[in-house]
């Protein structure tokens, strides 16, 4: 790029000595001096030591004076995005690559984040430093590992497959980063272990959440404890391996779609998948995407799912997607471009992201979403079969510290009918607080007594569930 036409060059890092490495030996290759501005120094060489110009610390001095130099240099202006709001900046940066014929200067952009100006678009390229790859990360864990066994005087404990583990999770992380969060996971008890892979996983989601949308959730293992959904399980348990060992014979699964009546499970069933799978999940708050200004939607979706990208593998869960995709014709087009967007990912996505979406009006979604073959499957949560309630019963009993089987759960389902999981643990606390105010360990009559109490979703909206059947029959896979 120091070699090409192409004036100004923007690097989006906050690696910025690292940065500054790499300047230095391109421009020493390119035989042009280096400077380096920022606000607190002013203008001062970078490829040798020597006292910076304090006069120009004012961005505009520092550009109006860089214009006057007449030997081709190379020019590092660290942190200059607050300046590039001043349209007196802008003006001085153009006319500076205008004139880049007779000048030949380059200057480097170089901030965590830069929105560069329409008028200085035609003029720049972007330059991204590459992030350590596989082997780099083992080197740097090996490097800690021995500095920490020189001032210990023991090895470092660990096994192939763990230190496997600790060195994907670790990828997608600058080098700095990285090495924190390796020294954190080894420095207390000389070891890598299965515990720390927690900690590491939470540290990498907190460093690349910038959008605010996602939240996250590692230890996933108890979402697996969920009734009913038996062809749901199936159908991942036979897509597992796969997923997390891609086989060149089969496509790797892309992702589902969930739809169904409020409260039967939808969102329990997108749990289950990442506790099944026993993978990191993160959950895309649809509402936080939008934003006011042209395109910053869209760019907050792309931001959102290149750090789901950096988590893989892992399970994106969005929530009601029908909120953010739906069709609607007074958004300003905000909606479709979103939705082209997730379309683009999911059709050229290489990481293993699975991506779980659960709607409740299906009728809103456009037809380019639930077409076969962007999603792997719908699946369609109905109401709880007898069986399933029983096992809904029983699983809410005994999360809350009662003997499930000192219960009638088949007397229990049977009352139940057309209740959802949800209605069925509202009945539960409810007894529960019904038992405490008179003074009795809870029992079944409690339970039963708030069941009859309850007017079930079924009943009071008995059309509209009866019109999603119908749309799902022809259309979807049963969860259970």
């Amino acid at each position: 790029m120091l070699g090409s036409h192409v004036p100004l060059v923007i690097i989006e890092s906050r690696e910025e000595n690292r940065a500054m490495q790499m300047l230095r030996k391109a421009s020493l290759r390119a035989n042009r001096p280096l400077y380096l501005w920022s606000i607190t120094e002013g203008l001062g060489r970078a490829d040798y030591e020597g006292p910076a110009q304090r006069q120009t610390a004012d961005p505009g001095d520092a550009l109006r004076h860089i214009k006057t130099l007449t030997t081709p240099s190379v020019f590092a202006m660290a942190d200059f995005h607050p300046y590039l709001e001043d349209p007196v900046n802008t003006r001085l940066l153009k006319e500076i690559a205008l004139a880049h014929g007779q000048l030949g200067h380059k200057l480097v952009l170089l901030s965590h984040a830069l929105d560069v100006p329409q008028e200085l678009r035609p003029f720049t390229a972007r330059f991204e430093l590459t992030m350590p790859d596989r082997d780099a990360l083992e080197r740097m864990v090996h490097d800690i590992a021995t500095a920490w066994s020189r001032n210990r005087g023991q090895r470092v404990r660990t096994d192939r497959k763990t230190l496997d583990k600790l060195i994907t999770n670790l990828a997608g992380l600058s080098r700095a980063d990285a090495e924190r969060l390796a020294k954190g996971a080894i420095q207390d008890d000389g070891a890598i272990t299965e515990d720390d892979l927690p900690q590491v996983m939470e540290a990498k989601y907190e460093l690349l959440d910038r959008t605010g949308a996602l939240s996250f959730e590692y230890e996933t293992a108890r979402f697996s404890d969920v009734g009913g959904l038996n062809r749901l399980k199936q159908w991942l348990r036979r897509r597992r391996e796969v997923f997390l060992a891609p086989d060149p014979a089969l496509e790797p699964p892309k992702g589902i779609l969930l739809v169904g009546v409020q409260g039967a499970g939808k969102s329990l069933a997108a749990k289950a998948v990442a506790g099944l799978w026993q993978l990191p999940l993160l959950r895309l708050d649809v509402g936080t995407l939008y934003n006011k200004y042209f395109g910053e939607s869209e760019r907050n979706l792309r931001e959102a799912i290149q750090t789901a990208e950096l988590m893989a593998p892992c399970v994106l869960w969005i929530d009601e997607i029908e909120k953010a995709m739906a069709e609607g014709e007074n958004d300003g087009g905000v909606s479709r471009r979103m939705l082209g967007t997730l379309l683009t990912w999911m059709a050229e996505k290489r990481k293993p992201v699975f991506l779980v979406a659960t709607a409740n009006a299906i009728e809103r979604l456009p037809p380019e979403l639930i077409r076969k073959g962007r999603m792997d499957e719908i699946f369609f949560v109905d109401l709880p079969s007898a069986d399933v309630r029983g096992e809904i019963f029983a699983i809410h009993l005994e999360r809350r510290g009662v003997e499930a089987e000192d219960f009638n759960l088949e007397g229990l389902a049977d009352a139940a009918e057309g209740f959802s999981g949800a209605e069925i643990e509202q009945a539960v606390v409810a007894a529960l607080y019904l038992a405490r105010e008179r003074k009795q360990p809870l029992d079944e009559t409690h339970v039963l007594e708030e069941l009859r109490a309850t007017s079930p979703l079924s009943v009071v909206m008995a059309e509209k569930i009866q019109a999603l059947r119908e749309w799902a029959r022809s259309r979807s896979v049963p969860a259970d």
